[in-house]
């Protein structure tokens, strides 16, 4: 489990292909100290633009991961090249603040920067997903763009709305995102089971 709470910036430093299959091996670079406090572990869940991997390698400044075929097809992790921006997040230890949402790493699906225009201090970014995942997301809900945890303060149809602050976009992708760009979007557990419970009552 996650808090969509990102904890460093990471980039694509090489892609590769695993054996004769679809599958990658994705090479992160990161900042030293993201992999160093606590020391991460063979095997340790981290979420890479909201989609949780496990770390097959790392050295001081860099982690390795496995993106099955699957993974790539149905996460925007399918378009990335060398140099690609990565949104990083340590799993959730007990006892560490929540400061977002609990975010799974299950990302449920991929949709698409619509428009930033300036909003104040901050700038309102519009996205639009696909139409099953559309009813999840609600105003004052949580969801998770890109593994980043937002408050959504619009809903218009196949569209929703979030503001971004300085702070947030100096700290994670949103920074260097565009119009057009592709986002992993994981709608709130919350309002899953909701909606499940809606359907059967």
């Amino acid at each position: 489990m996650f808090t969509g709470i990102i904890t460093a910036l990471g980039h694509i430093k090489t892609l590769d292909p695993i054996g004769e299959g679809r599958d990658m091996r994705l090479v992160i670079e990161t900042p030293p100290a993201f992999l160093a406090d606590p020391p991460v572990a063979l095997g340790a869940s981290i979420a890479c633009s909201g989609c949780c991997l496990t770390a097959v390698d790392f050295g001081t400044d860099w982690f390795a991961v496995d993106a099955s075929a699957e993974t790539l097809a149905h996460t925007k992790l399918g378009s990335w090249t060398a140099g690609s921006r990565v949104n990083l997040e340590r799993s959730l230890r007990v006892g560490d603040e929540l400061g977002g949402h609990l975010v799974s790493g299950h990302v449920d699906g991929v949709g698409t920067a619509v428009s930033a225009t300036p909003e104040n201090a901050s700038t309102r970014w519009v996205f639009r997903v696909p139409a099953d995942i559309s009813r999840f997301i609600a105003v004052k809900g949580s969801v998770a763009v890109d593994g980043v945890s937002l408050t959504v303060n619009e809903v218009r149809g196949d569209t929703f709305g979030v503001n971004i602050i300085p702070h947030t976009a100096s700290v994670t992708g949103f920074g260097t995102l565009q119009p057009n760009d592709p986002v992993n979007i994981e709608i709130d557990t919350l309002a899953r089971y909701v909606a499940r419970l809606a359907e059967t009552a």
